[in-house]
């Protein structure tokens, strides 16, 4: 008989000789990780428990950060091109060279036309700095990624309450007892959300996932509404009318906290028809239902009325909240009436509102903790309604999708449910009232910085970005009647605008982090022309090109100058409160990264970079008075830079003895304490001040000692938005800054100031039979930039991506496994691998983001998976709408906000005979990488 021997295990190996904390940057989760060193290598990555975001949850993508680190795709030092845009032939050069290069193409511009520098960022975390370098440029042409990303979320939260989804607040997970997930994917958020959702499942709290796609987050929840893509608004407020219907509203909440008693001027004709009636200090009215007369909404006993009429020299006014009211207790929003579009059984809606109205006003939280309100009233609990909703990138990315997401977030104050315990809760800066944020910029003189900030919130037609004929000022027309309320800017349009030289032709280009020649633009074949082409002169139409990357990407090869960046793991970077920190919603947080490695090629962290550009070239707020630069590096300026006196960059430890918390003077010593404390800053918010933060006067008064406010701002909810009724004023004639006439009609539609839902445009344009179905895209949980596919980790769960279709369509099409199709729109087609998936809506095809590569790019083999069956969908996206026969090509955009519709996307398909090399088409010429490309087979301790 053989006798079992234990084997000699060590069970506790040595793992590294050092551990050092930073921020992960593998998503937009920004979570706290270990990195394990040996020696000055990276060897392996985990979570750090103690860090308030993810409290040491690492997903598949924070440990593979070790691959990303040692990618060979990394570039190597700058390079200037020297064959033809497009080839990838690059020669390397020095710092000091690409920097004058760079000043000898700018500074003449500042100098002469500061617009015609277009200065646009990718997925970048410090907007703070680069929105200050444009702003000190002088250039009007600057924004971020959000306008093709989450604008129609941000402005429709901040301009309705203050705040939204996204990185702005979280649900209460410990206290709800109902959740609702609008198209949220598992891209974005994920440890946060995955730790959130497990302490809702731990304590028996249902998860309701509304998405076309039953992946990840919607396959866990309770129940999943499998909705028509581009009807959820349509969803909402037939549930809203439900609960309007059946008297399930919170009244209280909606007299206290919201303008709905706000009496709005209901005189046809009226040039302040829709505004407020507001008395000789410019405070809203509300009609006092003890006295029955207009008194101001903040008067000290005032008890308002949420319904009557009330009349001033013959002028008809009424309370918001009863507009509202007999906007949606109609038959348009009956759930008979919208199941057929929606998707979604007449049943289901009204049975969801009947559990969401159950949940909110039955299961009512009650905490024991006395708090005072802005008004001197002083409360002894804090009540709550248990119902907390989320929503991302699926309901935001339509063309009605600012209405769809201000339904949301209507729908959530109507049931009492927004910060308050149970319900949705922001997270410092936020909340804030839309009128205390900027407005945006567009006054350019040569040779001086922008007039202020470039983005901002438009309180009216008098802050569009137009010049007095009304022509866009902007290159990607921001801020215009095409798209009135964009408030990140429109990155989409940039190259497109720019090639068309409409409103106007630029000289450079520069761009950072922005894979616009592949998966960040619409067209993208198109795009690539664009940046290609050449006029009557020779000469490329969009003379020159500035790009930032830390990897050969496909958007490298476009470019002329390349200013390498480092990767996340050998550099500094400030998640600040100026930008986007990560906050929770019961304390103030911010964060860095820092070089943990040192970098072991001639690359510099873009925001280092370009300091030393902006101190080269002498602009204001990056040179000293002497003439010198006034910051050495990136590190530097997150030390000592301050936006307004005591108030900097980071929050954490500020004054040079390090008490400061949020204000202070600057603290040599700042970002040491910050690591020595494991990258990371927290400030809790006091017991009193934890709820109703817009309205608690603890909460306030914490706020403006903290830095985030100059003075306490407590302000009431928009259930009715009365900016979005100025421009409609004007599409109506009234006003002196009026709107073409091609577009009046489109906008008296949109700028509804109460929450509407009309037909996405490419499916109003297109012939539904002959394109019957939705195509979607959404990132996967393993990746998340195009950066996750070259991640030779990563790429073992992701190698490449099929097109999933619903059951019906696999029937229909007479589908197998092992097939391929033919995916055609309007604009375009592709061939594609195809594959079943039967929990998805019976309309949609999708497919995953990011994951098709072009052939050459990121060092991948030529006949890498991702650059054989992975593909794009964006060959078929157009970044202007089908013709509509008036002669005019209309944007493929939301009209209020210019966020791209990505989502609107309307296709047909057939079966395709299964190629014998296996390559999905289009497949464009492979790119030469400045790189080269990387090895077969790598291992630790090898040179990478």
């Amino acid at each position: 008989m053989n006798k079992h021997v234990q084997p000699d295990l060590d069970t506790s190996p040595k793992v590294s000789d050092e551990i050092r904390k930073t921020t992960c940057y593998m998503c937009a989760c920004r979570c706290g990780i270990n990195v394990h060193m040996e020696g000055e290598k990276v060897k392996y990555i985990e979570g750090n428990r103690d860090h308030p975001i993810n409290r040491g949850v690492l997903c598949a993508k924070g440990s593979a950060g070790i691959m990303q680190h040692y990618s060979p795709a990394r570039l190597n030092a700058p390079m200037k091109r020297v064959g033809p845009r497009g080839s990838g032939e690059f020669e390397e050069i020095s710092w000091d060279e690409a920097f004058q290069i760079a000043s000898d193409w700018l500074t003449p511009l500042r100098e002469t036309a500061p617009e015609k520098l277009a200065f646009f960022t990718g997925r970048d975390q410090s907007q703070s700095l680069t929105s200050m370098w444009a702003q000190n440029f002088g250039t009007p042409n600057y924004a971020a990624h959000g306008g093709f990303c989450s604008v129609n979320m941000a402005a429709a939260g901040i301009y309705t309450m203050g705040g939204a989804f996204w990185e702005f607040g979280q649900p209460d997970w410990e206290r709800a007892e109902m959740f609702m997930i609008f198209g949220v994917a598992e891209d974005h958020d994920s440890n946060p959300i995955k730790l959130g959702l497990s302490r809702l499942k731990e304590r028996g709290a249902k998860v309701v996932g509304v998405n076309p796609v039953r992946s990840g987050y919607n396959a866990i929840a309770d129940e999943w509404v499998g909705i028509t893509p581009g009807t959820d608004g349509l969803f909402i407020l037939s549930m809203i009318r439900e609960l309007l219907a059946a008297g399930k509203v919170d009244l209280d909440y909606l007299i206290r906290y919201t303008n709905s008693p706000y009496l709005v001027n209901v005189t046809e004709g009226s040039p302040e028809n829709g505004l407020f009636l507001r008395d000789k200090n410019g405070e809203p009215l509300v009609l006092d239902r003890v006295s029955g007369k207009a008194v101001a909404w903040n008067k000290k006993g005032v008890k308002p009325n949420l319904q009557g009429e009330y009349t001033v020299n013959g002028v008809k006014y009424r309370p918001a909240f009863q507009l509202m009211a007999e906007k949606y207790l109609v038959d348009d929003y009956a759930p008979e009436n919208v199941a057929e579009k929606t998707g979604v059984k007449a049943d289901t809606i009204r049975r969801l509102a009947a559990e969401l109205a159950q949940t909110a006003f039955e299961k009512e939280v009650v905490i024991d903790q006395p708090w005072t309100d802005f008004r001197g009233e002083k409360h002894e609990k804090m009540i709550g309604r248990p119902v907390a909703f989320h929503a991302m990138r699926g309901i935001s990315a339509h063309s009605n999708g600012f209405q769809t997401c201000r339904a949301l977030h209507l729908l959530q104050i109507l049931l009492g449910s927004v910060e308050v315990p149970g319900g949705y809760r922001f997270k410092p800066p936020y909340p804030k009232p839309v009128t205390i944020h900027p407005k945006p910029h567009s006054g350019v003189t040569p040779g001086k910085p922008l007039n202020g900030p470039h983005l901002g919130f438009p309180q009216g037609p008098e802050d569009l970005a137009i010049d007095k004929d009304g022509n866009a000022i902007r290159i990607d027309k921001a801020f215009t009647w095409e798209n009135p309320m964009s408030a990140h800017g429109m990155m989409h349009m940039v190259i497109s605008n720019a090639h068309a030289g409409v409103p106007y032709k630029i000289d450079t280009l520069f761009m950072y982090m922005a894979n616009m020649s592949w998966n960040s633009s619409m067209n993208t074949r198109s795009v690539m022309d664009m940046l290609t082409d050449k006029g009557e002169d020779g000469e490329y139409v969009i003379p020159r090109i500035i790009y930032s990357d830390a990897y050969s990407s496909e958007m490298v090869a476009f470019s002329d100058l390349i200013l390498p960046d480092t990767t996340y793991l050998e550099r500094h970077d400030c998640i600040s409160l100026l930008d986007r920190p990560i906050s929770e919603s019961e304390a103030m947080c911010d964060s860095i990264r820092w070089p943990v490695v040192e970098p072991d090629r001639d690359v510099r962290g873009f925001q280092s970079a370009l300091i030393q550009l902006g101190g080269k070239m002498k602009l204001p707020g990056f040179t000293a008075e002497d003439g010198s630069p006034l910051y050495e590096d990136y590190a530097d300026y997150i030390t000592n830079h301050q936006r307004r006196p005591g108030v900097g960059p980071l929050a954490g430890w500020r004054n040079e003895d390090g008490s400061g918390k949020g204000r202070g003077t600057p603290n040599p010593k700042q970002i040491d304490t910050y690591i020595e404390n494991g990258g990371f800053f927290m400030d809790h918010i006091p017991d009193e001040a934890l709820f109703f933060k817009p309205w608690n006067q603890a909460y306030q008064d914490w706020a403006v000692e903290r830095g985030l406010f100059d003075a306490p701002a407590p302000y009431m909810f928009n259930v009715y938005v009365e900016q979005i009724q100025k421009f409609k004023l004007a599409a109506e004639g009234h006003g002196d800054i009026q709107p073409p006439d091609y577009l009046r009609d489109q906008l008296k539609v949109a700028m509804d100031p109460l929450p509407t839902w009309w037909q996405p445009y490419e499916e109003a344009l297109v012939d539904g039979e002959e394109y019957p179905l939705h195509a979607l895209t959404q990132r996967p949980a393993a990746m998340y930039h195009s950066w996750g596919s070259q991640n030779a980790w990563l790429r073992q769960i992701h190698g490449h991506n099929p097109l999933y279709v619903s059951g019906d369509i696999w029937a229909q099409h007479g589908f197998a496994e092992g097939d391929w199709a033919y995916l055609k729109s309007h604009h375009g087609e592709i061939k594609v691998p195809v594959v079943k998936m039967d929990a998805l809506n019976a309309k949609t095809v999708w497919t995953w983001n990011a994951i098709g590569k072009r052939k050459g790019a990121w060092a991948l083999d030529k006949d890498a998976p991702e650059t054989t069956k992975g593909f794009l969908l964006n060959h078929l996206i157009h970044e202007l709408l089908p013709p509509k026969g008036d002669g005019l090509r209309w944007s493929n955009s939301d009209p209020i906000t210019g966020q791209a519709a990505w989502y609107d996307l309307r296709v047909n398909i057939r079966r395709a005979d299964a190629p014998a090399d296996l390559q999905s088409q289009p497949s464009p010429a492979p790119q030469q990488s400045p790189v080269g490309q990387g090895p077969k087979d790598i291992a630790y301790g090898e040179e990478f």
